[in-house]
């Protein structure tokens, strides 16, 4: 009888310690899966955002010294050609005169945009014969409001895109700022030109473009899905350890999905960008790393 007594408190005690054990594990809280990016240093650009279309630096419309009928063609579209070349020749048709060819020559080296004459067709001196772009450099003009033209100055860098290249940005600069500001629209012409020298660039194209007014090199960048609250009291949660940490950040300039972080963050630092709406400062959490 005494070691069955002895035997049932044992028995006692060991249902006593599982359920013990069993309500500790209740009582601790969940990890919160949550999804993190880490914090990189990388170049952004603050800008101007503007359109506008794509201009031969230089173009000239050529026209003939006589009149007559147009009997041969010797440039045609897209061909290059140089000053003084001839694009075609004209018999002329004065009284009096012996059959002799005249040429009518181009003003300016560059390309033949457009021919805007046919063999057989009559001429004047007021006929225009064919456009010449001069296309190693070309250009954008933007009318820039006037609230922003102290931060523009000549030899800034710009970022030009257009629909032809998708993937590509061209470099320009600024190389004119009229002093001026139109009074109607409260602007001023600014003269974007670009380098062009494989001719990727056509006279005519809409362009996008981007002028630099601040660049920062190997500064901590954060996405934007990461950040809650509102200027100036923004703040993320972190990762550190298995605990989700609040901290305090102020932002710089932003770049598409980007804002640097001046304070508040460094290299490395692993943000939660997904699930932050459920956490407090000091919470578990379970965290999965953004892939690139």
């Amino acid at each position: 009888m005494r070691y069955k007594k002895i035997l049932i408190m044992i028995c006692c005690a060991f249902l006593l310690s599982g359920c013990s054990e069993q309500k500790a594990k209740e009582q601790l809280p969940e990890a919160i899966p949550v999804k993190v990016d880490k914090i990189k240093l990388q170049e952004l650009y603050d800008t101007l955002d503007y359109s506008g279309d794509i201009k031969a630096q230089d173009e000239a419309v050529i026209y003939p010294k006589v009149s007559g009928k147009i009997i041969e063609k010797v440039k045609e579209d897209g061909a290059l050609i140089n000053k003084g070349e001839a694009i075609c020749y004209i018999d002329r048709d004065e009284v009096g005169l012996k059959f002799q060819r005249a040429p009518v020559e181009s003003t300016l080296s560059g390309i033949l945009g457009r021919v805007y004459v046919d063999i057989g067709e009559n001429v004047s001196i007021s006929t225009p014969i064919a456009l010449v772009v001069s296309a190693d450099k070309v250009k954008i003009e933007l009318d820039v409001p006037e609230k922003y033209l102290p931060k523009i100055a000549l030899g800034q860098q710009a970022k030009i895109a257009v629909d032809s290249w998708p993937d590509e940005q061209f470099p320009g600069n600024v190389t004119k700022v009229s002093p001026v500001v139109d009074l109607s629209t409260r602007t001023a012409p600014v003269e974007i030109t670009i380098e062009n020298k494989e001719y990727r660039l056509k006279s005519g194209m809409f362009a996008k473009v981007q002028l630099v007014i601040e660049a920062k090199k190997d500064v901590p960048v954060i996405l934007k899905e990461a950040i809650m609250g509102h200027d100036p009291d923004n703040y993320v949660f972190v990762v550190e350890g298995s605990k989700a940490v609040l901290k305090k950040i102020k932002l710089g300039i932003r770049q598409g999905p980007y804002f640097e972080v001046r304070q508040g963050l460094k290299e490395n630092d692993l943000v939660v960008i997904m699930g932050q709406q459920l956490l407090a400062d000091g919470m578990l959490v379970e965290p999965e790393e953004e892939k690139e």
